[in-house]
């Protein structure tokens, strides 16, 4: 009998909720607080938090911090708007940060 395969998944890495499908992944290149990150087009079971303006490394961006929904662990930002137009395409995207999140079923 053949086995059954889910989905590619990312867990939190402080308590294995599954947060992220590999599939939504839209970009590996990115640069989180604590080094390298992932553009997300979806992200589930995950709360966020109050938006505010940042200065990141592509400019002045509107970003709210995305946190596990189970316990609370910071794992990266939500774009909530760009102020550069060649930058709008992050809006509405997730940044996970490669070091809170786990891969499953891998």
């Amino acid at each position: 009998m053949a086995e059954v395969i889910g989905p590619r998944l990312y867990s939190c890495c402080n308590c294995k909720n599954e947060v992220a499908l590999h599939d939504d992944i839209i970009s590996k290149a990115f640069q989180g607080r604590n080094g390298r990150a992932f553009l997300f087009s979806h992200t589930m079971n995950i709360v966020v938090g109050p938006k505010e303006d940042r200065h990141l490394m592509t400019g002045l961006h509107t970003v709210a911090d995305v946190h596990c929904c189970d316990c609370r662990e910071v794992l990266g930002w939500k774009y909530e708007r760009a102020y550069e137009e060649a930058q709008k395409y992050k809006e509405g995207k997730f940044v996970l940060e490669k070091s809170k999140i786990v891969k499953e079923n891998w």
